[in-house]
């Protein structure tokens, strides 16, 4: 990246973009960091409704993380399922969330490019 993006990139979602057995991403930095800001803002702003969703319809936090991935899946998609997976994880961590099952099942996709 250029030394006027100082956008951090985690390993857990640049790792969406390197194939397996390679190093290289399978996108440019500028296009990784403009899907990593997509990404980070839908789990922020999924917070809110999110808790809202557990506390008015009283139920796990596991399947309120499910239908929020689902969500981000219906059509028209602006994130892959793999992306929507990322969402969702980052989203049980900054509700400080469980996300064990979430992380055993395989996501709805397998490749974002």
């Amino acid at each position: 990246m250029s030394d006027d993006n100082q956008l951090y990139l985690p390993e857990s979602f640049t790792a969406l973009y390197v194939p397996p057995g390679k190093v290289k991403p399978s996108i440019s930095l500028r296009d990784m960091a403009q899907r990593y800001e997509l990404c980070e803002d839908l789990a922020n702003l999924l917070t809110e409704k999110a808790a809202n969703m557990q506390f008015t319809l009283g139920i796990t936090e596991e399947l309120v993380l499910q239908q929020c991935e689902l969500g981000l899946l219906t059509e028209p998609t602006v994130v892959s399922p793999i992306e929507a997976r990322w969402v969702v994880c980052r989203l049980a961590e900054l509700l400080n969330w469980p996300m064990d099952q979430l992380l055993q099942a395989p996501p709805n996709g397998t490749s974002v490019a």
